[in-house]
């Protein structure tokens, strides 16, 4: 991460954008900061694509590497031909959710411990570029206690707490001061505890946080809630690009909850799409935010689709949200067919004791298959998942299979963040597969970026999906499932039509991003 001024220079030199990483055949040697892939008498001399490799031994950890194309196309029946003239959905980037939880252990490290990893995630020239943070709308279930921001009956009395002006605010401010074009995705958690009624959750009646629902006669207040709270981080500085109605709506379980059905929401965003528009506010409207199989209750199947189906409330709609909690990623074409006109993203999944979080071997290509490539190759423009940082004890270099903390009784207690930080000097990190997926998709596949398509090799032992970033360089993921090395051969054409091929090898059970122009 160093030598970005020498990444750079050598851009000049061969005509590269470098924003990327780099990983190839065990011959290849990392770039060391004092000689910059230009100079290294072993870099392939012409036009050269940029890898990031991660194995799940961490042989390969992030590791840097070059290949070298040349200007003719290849006959290999290992061939993947990038075809950027077949265009999908335009992609607004990855990320991970900022918790009160989270951004309470970013402030407990020494400032330049924290800036180091923050640059090494957000950054565009020192780092791999993360784009996207997910914060909770008042509590979450990794806050450092229940809330709202108008506790005190009557919306005048709407106010940010601690735990967003001590904690959340100024992690946002470091991290939109090293990346300043960052998109921030807003999610309530419960609305005011005066706004509830607990008539179909009575259970909940004495931990009033969990489950009921929201009365209609408060919908205004509510929608008003949302405007203040946008507007009040927009007077910290802080823009929020977009807001979901209800994270998980159909959970009536959570620490905090709040239960909104289809026909709620759908009535609710009638109210609040007028109330964004009077206060002039640009902020994108996500319906839904839960799980892929609308936790098998049938007659909330296709929850977002259904509310689609009222035009006024569709026009105020973006998109919808989904979580990997139940169900299958299907279900996102699904919806997509019913509705190519609306956006989707995906914007939360967790690891943790159940999945064996800390094991590489176990979660690395299932959650690169399943939530990074995807959820992109079924229409998703932005990927987060769950807490960036949670504080654990540690087993000398490994985390303990303690889950992470700040937690909250009644939300998860064995999840992990994706990097835990060791509770003992509050600098050591541990990168766990989330972390490792969202750096391979930020490193090569820039905001705006537009995925394309491919034809070619495809087998069962590889996934991969094909971007074309705005500068006009591509981007590729790819996975390699199979214990032995795979060779494939990349091909793409450049802005004459002429194809030009690299033959890449891909390590044994791995994660490779690719970036050329």
């Amino acid at each position: 991460m160093k030598k970005a001024s020498y990444l750079f220079m050598y851009m000049l030199l061969f005509g590269l954008l470098v924003n990327g990483n780099a990983c190839g055949s065990d011959n290849d040697e990392t770039n060391s900061p004092e000689t910059p892939s230009g100079e290294n008498p072993e870099s392939p001399v012409g036009l050269q694509a940029y890898m990031l490799t991660t194995t799940d031994t961490r042989t390969y950890d992030l590791k840097e590497s070059t290949v070298a194309f040349e200007s003719q196309a290849s006959m290999s029946p290992k061939n993947i031909l990038l075809n950027p003239q077949q265009t999908y959905q335009t992609m607004q980037g990855f990320g991970a959710a900022l918790t009160g939880s989270s951004a309470f252990c970013l402030k407990l490290m020494k400032q330049e411990d924290r800036t180091a990893f923050l640059k090494k995630t957000y950054s565009q020239t020192e780092g791999y570029g993360s784009s996207y943070v997910r914060i909770a709308i008042g509590c979450s279930d990794f806050s450092l206690k229940e809330y709202t921001c108008c506790d005190t009956p009557g919306i005048e009395n709407f106010a940010l707490t601690s735990e967003e002006t001590n904690y959340v605010i100024p992690i946002l401010k470091e991290i939109i001061a090293i990346n300043p074009d960052i998109r921030i995705l807003g999610s309530p958690w419960t609305c005011p505890l005066w706004m509830k009624d607990y008539q179909k959750y009575p259970v909940y009646q004495n931990r009033e946080y969990t489950a009921g629902q929201l009365k209609p006669e408060y919908y205004a207040d509510y929608a008003t809630y949302f405007v203040k709270w946008i507007q009040a981080f927009q007077t910290a500085g802080i823009r929020i690009d977009a807001i979901t109605i209800q994270n998980e709506p159909l959970n009536n379980k959570n620490s905090a909850s709040l239960v909104m059905e289809w026909k709620e929401q759908r009535d609710f965003v009638k109210v609040l799409g007028p109330a964004f528009e009077t206060a002039g506010l640009s902020t994108k409207i996500y319906a839904y935010d839960h799980n892929y199989n609308y936790d098998n209750k049938g007659d909330q199947n296709g929850y977002p689709y259904q509310i689609y189906n009222d035009t006024e409330a569709a026009k105020y709609l973006t998109g919808a949200a989904y979580h990997d909690y139940g169900g299958n990623r299907n279900e996102l074409l699904n919806v997509y067919q019913r509705a190519p006109e609306k956006d989707l993203i995906f914007t939360e999944s967790s690891i943790g004791t159940w999945n064996n979080g800390h094991d590489l071997s176990k979660t690395l290509l299932s959650n690169m298959e399943s939530i990074g490539i995807g959820t992109i190759n079924n229409y998703c423009s932005a990927v987060t998942i769950w807490n960036l940082m949670l504080e654990t004890d540690f087993n000398g270099a490994v985390p303990s299979n303690n889950g992470g903390q700040p937690n909250r009784p009644g939300g998860c207690q064995t999840c992990f963040g994706a990097v835990d930080l060791s509770m003992s000097d509050l600098k050591t990190i541990y990168m766990n597969s989330h972390y490792y997926m969202i750096c391979h998709l930020s490193a090569v596949v820039k905001p705006s970026a537009v995925r394309i398509g491919t034809s070619g090799y495809t087998d069962n032992d590889i996934a991969y999906s094909a971007f074309k970033n705005t500068d006009g360089s591509y981007a590729f993921v790819i996975i390699n499932k199979s214990r032995s090395g795979k060779s494939i051969v990349l091909t793409a054409p450049d802005d004459s039509g002429k194809k030009h091929s690299a033959n890449c090898t891909l390590q044994p059970h791995s994660v490779t991003s690719f970036k050329w122009k």
